[in-house]
């Protein structure tokens, strides 16, 4: 089906509690998550901590030097054994002590040599898949799911010069968390349609909606994208309208008059421009509510410039101004998702974005939705 014909989710799928339930087992329990930056963990005993779907993880690098992830859940007690970020040789859990390696396995368990058939080796912290895609850290649930790369193939092509493994840019700091669902800020993060509406002025007019392309995508794809062309060469986020960081070295006479909006669901977000790349990640905590980490990625060697701090300031003066513009829709678009009068809505060709997201969401929960039918059919 087309977007002409196409028809938003139902509003129960983003306010129903045990639809969430449902998404959480159809969606996150088998697809690539993104966790961070694979920069963040650059040294032997590096490691971060995040939650998605209330799941606690570690993305630690070993001594060995391999990059590992795994559940922050203590095996003994369920107390976390990791917090924040850092360096180490190993986790120690702060309630009883039992004591892991930079690989999750159980290294010492204190007092426990009375237990009966007490075996460390079947006690160490569940471990994940684990995958790097253009520096990003991503995790999967599922140890049988397929890998994540092969199915970016036209992602990845369209953003091929920005040569994202290789910028570089500080870890964000912990977000708050939003009251809405999570669906709702990766639809917004996606939408060009609103752009030269919600955002109109000299802080984004200079890429307007009416320049959305959004090209045709292999049915198996991991993610999606859009090119959005810009008034001029070199367009940034800020009064000037124009690049004030180093622009991407790789970027074509053609890059420099576009910018690429890129979604790989149901976590990552990336708004790529000539100087700076915007990453959203988009971590869902509840049926109507979710955190997001938002960093930002800039060309290789930008940061030593002694103006670069405030050169940056200047961009995120009017990245936080438009950041604040949606939020607040956000948070009133779950208000509405609430009521009694929302519908399922039409699209305009200016939201191709969502059509693609929904085309890649709505499979899963099909698919899901049959394997449980196929189990109840063998149990009755």
């Amino acid at each position: 089906m087309g977007i002409d014909r196409a028809e938003a989710l139902p509003p129960e799928c983003y306010t129903n509690a045990d639809f969430y339930e449902f998404e959480k087992q159809a969606v996150f329990d088998r697809e690539w998550l993104c966790t961070g930056r694979e920069s963040w963990v650059g040294k032997p005993g590096d490691y971060f901590t995040t939650s998605i779907i209330g799941e606690p993880i570690i993305v630690a690098r070993t001594l060995k030097g391999e990059l590992r992830a795994m559940s922050s859940v203590c095996q003994h007690r369920a107390m976390l054994v990791a917090e924040g970020s850092g360096n180490a040789r190993g986790f120690l859990c702060p309630y009883h002590h039992w004591s892991y390696s930079l690989d999750g396995s159980l290294t010492n368990a204190p007092e426990m040599n009375k237990t009966c058939n007490f075996d460390k080796s079947q006690f160490g912290l569940p471990n994940f898949k684990v995958e790097v895609w253009q520096g990003f850290v991503f995790v999967n649930f599922d140890p049988d799911a397929a890998p994540l790369a092969p199915r970016l193939s036209a992602v990845e092509a369209a953003i091929a010069e920005y040569d994202l493994a290789n910028t570089e840019g500080d870890r964000p700091p912990e977000p708050p968390e939003f009251a809405w669902n999570w669906k709702v800020m990766f639809e917004n993060n996606n939408d060009g349609y609103h752009a030269s509406r919600l955002h109109q002025g000299p802080l984004h007019d200079f890429v307007p909606s009416a320049k959305a392309i959004f090209p045709e995508l292999p049915e198996d794809t991991a993610g999606y994208f859009r090119f959005n062309g810009t008034k001029h060469a070199d367009a940034s986020f800020n009064a000037t309208q124009k690049a004030l960081l180093p622009i991407f070295p790789g970027l074509s006479d053609e890059g420099r008059k576009r910018m690429v909006f890129a979604n790989i669901p149901p976590t990552l977000s990336l708004v790529l421009t000539s100087d700076m790349v915007i990453y959203l990640i988009v971590r869902a905590t509840g049926p109507e509510t979710l955190m997001m980490d938002t960093g930002v990625l800039t060309a290789p060697g930008s940061m030593r410039d002694a103006a670069f701090e405030h050169r940056m300031n200047m961009n995120m003066a009017a990245a936080t101004e438009i950041i604040a513009q949606d939020l607040h829709v956000d948070e009133l678009v779950q208000v509405g998702l609430r009521s009694r009068f929302a519908v399922r809505g039409r699209y305009s060709w200016q939201e191709g974005a969502q059509h693609d997201f929904n085309k890649w969401l709505v499979p899963r929960y099909q698919e899901y939705w049959a394997s449980l039918s196929e189990n109840d059919d063998d149990s009755a």
